[in-house]
């Protein structure tokens, strides 16, 4: 007796199981209304029962289906499913691109991998992760497992937006019901419990890369909490002391990669693809200087420094050691003694001397009246028959009005009726930002130098209205003051928008999309398939992901005439 194939939302037909872990199970299926093959990941019953778990899970996967790149698997759709009518339990699930291929970590599993590989593998991982962070999306649960190599050996990452949905007891460490790393990867800020961000990609990415090259782990235990333990506290073997197939380049790459503090690791994704690209192009740090950034990041060797105490303890406590030389003289220690505090008298009674000349009846010490209001100031020199000459002078430590300094300084005499020039302090220094939102990225720069400003983080922002590198936003608005010298952040337009994958849409609403994200649209025949009605995009001329904005796309369509 068969049973009719299950249909979520009237549209995604549930074909066979593929594959399945402690919190969803994954199945091939079908896109009734596109007419092409998907996954759909349908999460456990259990967790499905959790309002704020399902509210949560459509949140991140929602995130998750805005990025649009090759080395990312794509989410297509989510949505929450009834179980049976009237029974008031949904069911949340996914739909994703379905993915031919084979989990890095089944790669993995058969030992190191060629370094070519390792190396092009870690680059894909890269370069997904770049977008990814570029559009603020942080994976936190970067692991072989969560990364597919295709049959065609591109790289594709898994769970964007998801990993912090979902709980795994047996490998992961959660934080009421936010998962925040699988243990085996996840950094030390991740074991500690604070706050992430892309840098903890970068030294889960770092964990992956080690594991390809020496075939285990840098840290391993019995327990997720031993493992977290050593990602906080413990050095890693350089990866070529672990398998001496692996070469001495990439070990300074991986040691920075896996710093303790974020700051000491690659800035993002991009400097550590480069710092990999020289590597192979053997423009790779010395030995020597390996070993300097292991201590520069790592701190001294643990296990040395162990020695090293022991070393001492037992060189004190050893009784077997008899002196081959008398010790000196009673007499001549105490002579040394005596000629010692003979010679340190004089000195002190010469420094004292020479420190307090003769000054003359009439004289006036210089009072110290810096911090003074100068009200009060011009009254202390004034009562000393000394006239104060005031000068404004910015201070970023002295409150408006009081005294910075004086000139001649406190404690120096000076004749009676002397002018003290006393510099008093007119505030902060401030400078005013000027307009930089509609200019030019290098406008905007000449402007901020001759306000006397900084240029600080410069970040791409699509935006199909505005050509490349217009200014969009400032870290500071417009006429606001500041101090000389301020970093001022801008956000730019990237001159490119975000091209999605219109396969299998209507040509007419293909094109009416793209028009719409200020791309032009091209139709084009292909007379080697038969049509069909309405015509229907079968492919592409360019990739999804970003496209220059008023790029021409060529649609291609089916438009063979029935036989």
């Amino acid at each position: 007796m068969s049973t009719e194939p299950r249909v979520l939302a009237g549209r995604y037909r549930v074909d066979e199981l593929i594959g399945h872990g402690g919190m969803a199970k994954v199945y091939r299926g079908y896109d009734l209304t596109l007419g092409r093959a998907v996954a759909i990941k349908i999460l456990d019953p259990e967790l499905a029962r959790d309002t704020a778990f399902r509210t949560r899970f459509r949140l991140e996967a929602q995130s998750a289906s805005r990025m649009s790149h090759p080395s990312i698997v794509r989410v297509f759709d989510a949505g929450d499913e009834a179980d049976a009518p009237g029974s008031g339990t949904v069911t949340p699930y996914i739909v994703m691109e379905l993915i031919h291929g084979t989990l890095l970590k089944d790669i993995i599993s058969s030992g190191p991998v060629p370094v070519d590989d390792a190396v092009r593998y870690v680059d894909g991982i890269l370069e997904a992760l770049d977008y990814s962070h570029r559009a603020g999306v942080v994976h936190r649960d970067i692991k072989p497992g969560n990364v597919m190599v295709t049959e065609k050996g591109q790289v594709k990452v898994m769970d964007f937006g998801i990993a912090r949905a979902v709980s795994d007891s047996s490998s992961t460490v959660a934080e009421t019901t936010q998962i925040i790393g699988t243990a085996a990867y996840f950094s030390p800020e991740q074991a500690k419990g604070e706050p992430v961000d892309a840098r903890a990609d970068l030294y889960s990415t770092g964990v992956v890369l080690y594991e390809l090259l020496t075939g285990r782990q840098p840290f391993r235990g019995e327990s997720p909490v031993a493992v977290a333990y050593q990602h906080v506290s413990e050095t890693p073997l350089p990866p070529s002391e672990v398998n001496e197939d692996s070469p001495g380049a990439l070990d300074p790459i991986v040691l920075r990669a896996l710093a303790k503090d974020p700051y000491q690791r690659y800035p993002d994704a991009a400097h550590f693809r480069a710092a990999l690209d020289a590597a192979v192009e053997g423009r790779a740090p010395s030995r020597k200087e390996i070993g300097a950034l292991t201590s520069e990041l790592y701190g001294p060797s643990p296990k040395q420094a162990q020695e090293t105490a022991r070393s001492l303890r037992q060189l004190s406590a050893d009784t077997t050691m008899t002196r081959t030389q008398s010790g000196p003289p009673v007499a001549w220690i105490w002579a040394g003694v005596a000629l010692l505090a003979v010679l340190l008298t004089s000195v002190l009674f010469w420094v004292v001397s020479i420190s307090t000349p003769d000054t003359p009846s009439d004289a006036r010490v210089v009072p110290n009246v810096v911090d003074m209001s100068s009200e009060r100031a011009q009254n202390a020199l004034g009562e000393l028959d000394l006239t104060a000459k005031l000068v404004l002078e910015s201070s970023s430590e002295i409150a408006e009005g009081n005294v910075i300094r004086t000139d001649p300084k406190a404690g120096v005499a000076v004749a009676e009726g002397d002018e003290i020039t006393v510099y008093v302090s007119s505030g902060k220094e401030t400078v005013v930002v000027p307009t930089l939102v509609g200019l030019s990225l290098a406008q905007a720069k000449d402007a901020l130098g001759a306000a006397g400003l900084q240029l600080g983080t410069v970040i791409q922002r699509n935006d199909k209205s505005l050509q490349a590198d217009t200014v969009m936003e400032a870290s500071e608005k417009a006429d606001a003051e500041v101090a000389p010298d301020t970093v001022i952040n801008l956000v730019v337009a990237s001159g490119r928008v975000t091209l999605t994958d219109l396969t299998g849409w209507t040509v007419d609403a293909a094109t009416r999309q793209l028009e719409q994200i200020g791309l032009a649209a091209q139709p084009t025949e292909l007379t080697d398939c038969p049509a069909t009605d309405p015509a229907t995009v079968v492919s592409m001329s360019a990739a999804p992901g970003d496209v220059a904005i008023g790029s021409t796309v060529e649609l291609r369509f089916c438009a063979a005439p029935a036989q």
